[in-house]
Formats: structure tokens, C-alpha cells, sequence
């Protein structure tokens, strides 16, 4: 990436040198952290707010942009009082967000004009269930194919796969238009403003000054065409989208303006803005072609670098300077949420505990459990689907529970791998995990063990807010080189398949695989159309 000839890293307050620092905050699907980091990737200083979603009605999941705002600024002037550091010390801002999380609001005052609408709000389920099905999609397929067959261009491919999904923005916003008269008012009026929670908190920190993403959180949305880099037109004229109201889309490392000394008493470079799942990749230092991360936090999200190369399932991962990085990526909702469920009944007190308990018995007794509290994504793509025990029995414990649950993490990552593999055709360098799941060994073994290969984990488990770190930082020539981020990283843990080449464990658990992917059919399409 371009680097910026700028100072020594240091700011001069009364002829003495005090140390630069970088910021760095990441919004997640529950919570909100915020990082200072010093020149060797040390976190200096922390704050966490929790960020509660709002259930209104069943399907429906949001958040509060006034809680989402105050928690965010409670965050960074936490962190700084933590580390013992003056706001002034900070030499950027990076910016890490969950995805396809959106608000639309007053382009004049920056008022919303409703609740942010999350990724896992399930409101357009049946929308996106009638369009999948509708002859104008199967016609589009239809003709894509055949353009694909005459041309061999990959952008042809993907459009002749396209499916919906009620995790990418599109039909969410289709359903806020058509539902609150003032969003279609002004849009109408030209006086609206789409954005998902990074476009959102650049407006708020500079005032209305920016209006504007990054190519990793706009490729996140569905809307956007990750080969041509821009919105879709075809695709908002198909489902009637207005592209006034969609934000300017800049690279990863960018400079989207300053802070207004208002909010933190100091003006800061906002020097980065990126996806959460890409900043984690960033983080993890997963830079070359075949790299594989797997985040797990509230869902799992499993990505592998494509280099310059588009696939079917593609994503941006970043765009810094004349360097386009792309992903390929599948995701289960359910990942921490489960464990989280898991605790509120009371099966363990400790999220800790939970790896002991599930090595404490030989197997799960028969019991399988699905983790679809919020449908089924790639490859079954069911938002229908219930999450459920099955085959338990009066010998069932606890602790069989536990593991049931523990495995169903790892049996899901292996559907994501597999998929990827097929999908993509990329040989695998190294597979690193992250993410507060990740901290369970039961599950990170048992991916090892049914993937067959070495599982790496970092001794830094926040990568999103790393990775937005690390951007930021590049970009303002507080770190020089990637080389120099790869040996910031401690050393941590890495967990090898058992047996050769894992054939031993893996052939054990293939009947039991084989009885949770029963399980799974049985859960599918459970809720019936309203």
C-alpha cells in the first residue's frame, strides 16, 4: 500500500515528546470494544460497552442508534482513561463493524428514521423466499448460464448463482422503504441516506461531513457488484432501489476525514473502515492467496483469500492503495449465540467449563443438537429451520448436552470447508481461528480433527479490532510493512488432527456426523409461512 511519509511517532506537548498510539474500535453483534494500541500491537488500554439488540415482534432484531452512538463514544474515551494516555496521543482511528447491520436516515438533521435493522433480522424472510422462487430469478439464472457458457466470464457465473439471503441487506431495505412513509419520502425528496453502522458512524464523527463506506463493507451489503466495484444498478432497478440514497464507497485505507473536536475534545484521522470478517483476516495477518481464518463470535465465518480473483461466493476483502484482495466466504449464524443459550438454562455456570465437560464423557450419548436459532445459511440456506435436540434419552447429562453442542460448532465448520473447497479450488496454506469461541479447545481439536489439518491460534483473539488497527496505522506510517505486522503477533496455540493425517478421529465421528446431518434434514424448513 501507498505509505505516508508523516513524523517520528511521537506529539510534542510542551517540549516533550509523548508516545503515538492507534485506536481502534470494533461494533459486534453484542458488544462494542474499543483498543489502544502501542507500536508493537500491545493493547495499552480497553473499554467494552454491551450493545442489547430489541426484539419488537418475532423475526424482527434491532438496535437503538442512540445506544449504539453512546456506546461507541463511552468506548473510545474508556480505552484512552484506561491506557493513561491523553486523546491527543491517538495518531489514527480505525473502524472494525459487524455487517450488513442498517439504519437510513435525515440527510439535513442525521436523524434516523428507525431502528438499526440487523443481519440477523428475519423480517424479509418470506420476501426473499418469493424472489428466489419467481420466474423473473429463475429466467435471469437461465440466461446468465447461457451467457456464461458463450463467454467463460466468471462475473456471468456468480449472476447465474445468485440466491437471496435475509443476512444481505437487500431485501431489508426493500421492506424499510415500503413500510416507513418518511424513509420512501425522502427518498423521494432526494434527503435520504442509506448506510450500514460504519456509513452511520462516519456521519456522526464528522459532523455530516462524510457520507461514505469502504469497498469491504459496501461488497458485505448484496447490493453491491464486487466485479465491476460499484452499487448495482441492475440490481436496485430490479427490486426498485434508489441509488441517491447509497454512500460514496472509498478503499480500506483511506482518510474519511477527522473526528469533530467536539465529540473527544481533539480532532482524529479516521484512517480505516472495514468490515468486520475482513478486518479479522487483516488481523490474522492472512495476506497470501489460500490463507484460511475462521471467526467464531456470535455466528462462525469462515473466509479464504482469492487473491485477485473473484469467486461465486466473493466478497472484498480489501482495497488498499491499487491492491484488490478478495474472499471467498460461508457463515453459520448460530455460533456463540448457542453457547450463550446453553448458559442462560444453566447447563454449566462458566463458559469455561464447558470443554471440560465435554471431554469428560466419551461421546454425546446419541444426542444431536442444531444450531438454528436463526435459520440455516450456506449450503442449506433454510431461514425456516428450528434449532433442536434430538435423540436424547433418560441417561442424557449435562454434560452430553454440553458436547452436543460443543460438536455442532465443529460439525457446521466442516460444512463451510468443504464448501469452500468445492467452491473455490484453492490449495490451503494455514487455517487460523479467532474469536471469543475459539478460546474452547474441544471445538478448535475437533475442527482440526474433521477438516485434517493444523489449526492455528493466536494468543490475540480480537482480530477485527486488530485488523482495523493495522490498516489505520499503515496508512499513517505508524507500522511500515505487512512483514513487520506478522511479527507483532505472539505466539499461541496449534492444534494438530489426530491420527494420520486425522483419518483416526475423523472415521470416528463419520456415523456420528452422519446421524447430526439426519438431525439437520429433520430441522429444515420447520416454521411454516405465516
Amino acid at each position: 500500500m501507498k505509505e505516508k511519509n508523516g513524523p517520528t511517532m511521537g506529539t510534542q506537548r510542551n517540549g516533550i515528546t509523548k508516545e503515538s498510539l492507534i485506536l481502534s474500535v470494533d461494533v459486534g453483534t453484542t458488544s462494542i470494544r474499543c483498543h489502544v494500541y502501542d507500536k508493537t500491537a500491545h493493547v495499552r488500554g480497553s473499554a467494552t460497552a454491551e450493545l442489547v439488540p430489541l426484539y419488537p415482534t418475532t423475526g424482527h432484531v434491532e438496535l437503538d442508534p442512540d445506544a449504539l452512538w453512546k456506546g461507541f463514544t463511552s468506548v473510545v474515551k474508556g480505552a484512552v482513561q484506561d491506557a493513561g494516555v491523553q486523546m491527543g496521543q491517538m495518531k489514527a482511528l480505525g473502524i472494525s463493524t459487524q455487517r450488513a447491520t442498517f439504519t437510513t436516515w435525515d440527510r439535513r438533521t442525521g436523524v434516523p428514521f428507525h431502528n438499526f435493522i440487523t443481519w440477523q433480522d428475519l423480517r424479509a424472510a418470506d420476501l426473499v423466499k418469493s424472489w428466489n422462487r419467481s420466474c423473473t430469478m429463475k429466467a435471469i439464472h437461465g440466461v446468465m448460464k447461457v451467457l456464461y457458457f458463450l463467454t467463460r466470464q466468471k462475473r456471468l457465473l456468480a449472476a447465474s448463482l445468485v440466491v437471496f439471503s435475509t443476512q444481505h441487506v437487500t431485501f431489508r431495505l426493500v421492506w424499510a422503504l415500503k413500510h416507513y412513509k418518511q424513509v420512501s419520502q425522502a427518498a423521494d425528496a432526494g434527503n435520504c441516506c442509506f448506510g450500514t453502522i460504519d456509513t452511520w458512524l462516519l456521519f456522526k464523527l464528522t459532523k455530516g461531513r462524510t457520507h461514505a463506506t469502504d469497498y469491504s463493507n459496501a461488497s458485505s451489503t448484496g447490493i453491491f457488484d464486487a466485479y465491476q466495484m460499484c452499487w448495482s444498478q441492475s440490481l436496485c432497478s430490479l427490486v426498485s432501489l434508489p441509488l441517491s440514497i447509497f454512500p460514496k464507497v472509498e478503499n480500506t485505507g483511506h482518510e474519511f476525514g477527522s473526528t469533530d473536536p467536539s465529540i473527544f475534545g481533539v480532532s482524529i484521522p479516521i484512517m480505516s473502515v472495514m468490515a468486520d470478517q475482513q478486518a479479522a483476516m487483516f488481523g490474522e495477518c492472512c495476506y497470501n492467496v489460500g490463507d484460511v481464518k475462521i471467526t467464531m463470535g456470535t455466528g462462525t465465518f469462515m473466509d479464504i483469500n482469492t487473491g485477485s480473483r473473484p469467486h461465486t461466493s466473493i466478497t472484498v476483502g480489501w482495497k488498499i492503495g491499487s491492491e484488490l484482495v478478495y474472499l471467498a466466504e460461508g457463515n453459520a449464524a448460530d455460533t456463540g449465540t448457542a453457547i450463550r443459550w446453553a448458559q442462560a438454562l444453566d447447563l454449566f455456570s462458566d463458559v469455561e467449563d464447558t470443554s471440560t465437560m465435554a471431554y469428560s464423557v466419551n461421546d454425546s450419548d446419541g444426542v444431536c443438537f442444531i444450531p438454528s436459532f436463526s435459520g440455516l445459511q450456506a449450503p442449506l440456506n433454510d431461514p425456516k429451520a428450528c434449532a433442536s435436540f434430538m435423540g436424547l434419552k433418560l441417561s442424557t447429562t449435562k454434560c452430553h448436552l454440553v458436547r452436543a453442542i460443543l460438536e455442532s460448532v465443529a460439525f457446521r465448520n466442516k460444512q463451510l470447508y468443504e464448501t469452500m473447497l468445492a467452491e473455490t479450488n484453492i490449495p490451503i496454506t494455514k487455517i487460523r481461528v479467532d474469536g471469543g469461541v475459539s478460546s474452547n479447545d474441544f471445538i478448535v481439536q475437533l475442527t482440526a480433527d474433521l477438516f485434517g489439518r493444523k489449526v492455528a491460534r493466536y494468543q490475540h483473539r480480537e482480530m477485527s479490532c486488530l485488523g482495523a488497527a493495522f490498516v489505520a496505522g499503515l496508512a499513517v506510517g505508524y507500522w511500515k510493512t505487512r512483514e513487520e505486522l506478522k511479527k507483532l503477533h505472539s505466539a499461541g496455540d496449534v492444534f494438530c488432527p489426530k491420527g494420520a493425517a486425522g483419518d483416526c478421529a475423523a472415521s470416528q465421528y463419520t456415523p456420528i456426523l452422519q446421524s447430526w446431518e439426519r438431525a439437520l434434514r429433520r430441522s429444515m424448513y420447520w416454521y411454516k409461512q405465516p
